[in-house]
């Protein structure tokens, strides 16, 4: 037997509980004063599990395996701390009282319900002005909600279709603006429309980050200034995010970010591309180019992140590291300038 420390979001909807022969599960406890904090976390618990309050420090839960786990191993962390627990099973019940029981498991989870839909209803307003990425934590922290309130909704209760809509509806909004954005980005290769601005990435860059920063301030935006940030939503509304998870210039397909925004800038240099095929493997780790100097740079690069504690002057590091190596990749191609030739103008021997 497993214990149910909490909800798992994706376990499967407990079913409906049949009306004819019901049993009820009943856990009577008492805590002791301390620790100070058992109280708040045994009522959590009780939430988590869905039961109801029938009197002080008696909770029920309609009787089946999951509910007596559920409820068996609460007795145990409440013994654990100190407490004494009961768990009971009771058959006869009065109709009058079971059916208004009933009604408070259904009110429960219908008011459960009726605060998710309206905290939907205000994330489906707002639309747009969120940014993709955080569109999909919304959506996915909602779904795990709702997981947890269906999980307990043991008599069917009203407003359960209400959140499955909105969530639908929200889902495919989030998707359609997904692909506008992604097809507004595709058609937008121009570096007029990105002088001066500010460059968001990670923390701690590494060698896609590196390469991308010098490459943004070589080919795109020579006045590039460069910031860090853990959460894309929080970047200002000018900024330009790179190689973060699901906005701005990113991977693609099998690109890294250095990758994408050579092809979408169009820049065609010998040298880059080179610079490209390191990058690629290093940051992948594919090995698709098979680049002979990826295991210096790589370890170049693993120095320069133990050697600076600050992101801004690592960032800088390593941009003067990929410049350096432009340079020797650019001066290598560059095919040899012919010698010039001596014309040693000899002046004719006179003789007298």
């Amino acid at each position: 037997m497993s214990k149910a420390a909490a909800p798992d979001p994706g376990r499967q909807r407990r079913p409906a509980i049949d009306t004819a022969g019901r049993r009820w599960l009943l856990l009577v406890h008492q805590l002791p004063p301390t620790p100070s904090n058992l109280r708040v976390r045994t009522w959590r618990r009780l939430q988590e599990l869905g039961a109801v309050a029938v009197k002080q420090s008696v909770y029920v839960l309609p009787d089946n395996p999951e509910s007596r786990e559920d409820f068996e191993w609460l007795k145990v962390e409440i013994e654990g701390s100190g407490g004494e627990a009961s768990v009971y099973s009771a058959e006869h019940v009065d109709a009058a009282a079971e059916a208004a029981l009933i009604e408070e498991f259904r009110r429960a989870r219908q008011l459960a319900y009726s605060e998710l839909a309206s905290e939907l209803q205000r994330l489906h307003r707002a639309g747009q002005s969120r940014q993709p990425a955080g569109r999909r934590r919304d959506l996915a922290r909602y779904r795990q909600r709702f997981a947890a309130v269906e999980r307990i909704d043991f008599f069917g209760s009203a407003g359960r279709d209400r959140v499955v809509a909105l969530l639908a509806e929200i889902e495919a909004a989030s998707s359609a603006g997904d692909k506008k954005s992604k097809t507004q980005r595709a058609h937008d290769g121009s570096t007029q429309d990105y002088a001066g601005r500010l460059w968001v990435t990670r923390p701690r860059p590494g060698v896609d980050r590196m390469a991308s920063a010098w490459l943004i301030r070589r080919f795109i935006d020579a006045a590039a200034r460069f910031g860090f940030l853990t959460d894309v939503d929080a970047a200002p509304a000018n900024a330009v995010p790179f190689d973060m998870f699901g906005a701005g210039f990113g991977h693609q397909g099998d690109r890294c970010t250095f990758e994408t925004l050579q092809a979408r800038f169009a820049i065609r240099d010998a040298a880059v591309t080179r610079l490209a095929t390191i990058v690629h493997d290093l940051d992948l780790k594919d090995g698709k180019f098979g680049a002979p100097e990826a295991t210096t740079v790589g370890a170049t690069i693993d120095g320069l992140q133990l050697s600076c504690a600050d992101d801004e002057r690592l960032l800088e590091h390593g941009m003067v590291m990929f410049e350096a190596l432009y340079r020797s990749f650019a001066d290598a191609i560059r095919p040899p300038r012919p010698r010039a030739v001596a014309a040693s103008k000899r002046r004719p021997n006179r003789r007298k």
